[in-house]
């Protein structure tokens, strides 16, 4: 079982990502769901649904919800801690200059596809 400090841990950096590049649960919580805290990939995007609840995800999160696949725990953690991450996160996005958050906004999230192409090949079976 995942210890509660393990979601708040995601949390504070999924805000901080958020704050910094303007990004969300799509490519920040669920892969850190899937990879830090073992959740299945449906478990992880119900999860991450609950999490931007108020602004977006209703709908889709009653849905994976009705199917058993949100961890409202982990959600409500996640929630709180992404609001003082995110924060943070805009702070120091607003202190960097243009010439630097861009270029490493390109490098996170080049690295989180190949990432991703890689693991799929492996499962795949392909290397």
């Amino acid at each position: 079982m995942v210890e509660w400090y393990m979601f708040a841990v995601i949390g504070i950096g999924g805000g901080l990502l958020a704050g910094l590049f303007g990004i969300g649960g799509g490519i920040i919580l669920i892969p850190a769901l899937v990879v830090w805290a073992g959740f299945p990939q449906h478990l992880a995007v119900g999860t991450s649904l609950a999490v931007l609840l108020p602004p977006i995800g209703l709908g889709a999160a009653l849905e994976y919800y009705r199917h058993g696949n949100v961890n409202v725990t982990a959600a409500i953690i996640l929630a709180l801690t992404m609001f003082l991450g995110s924060w943070l996160g805009a702070y120091v996005a607003n202190k960097l200059p243009e010439a630097y958050l861009r270029p490493v906004f390109g490098v996170f999230v080049f690295a989180v596809g190949i990432y991703f192409v890689y693991g799929s090949i492996r499962k795949l079976g392909w290397l």
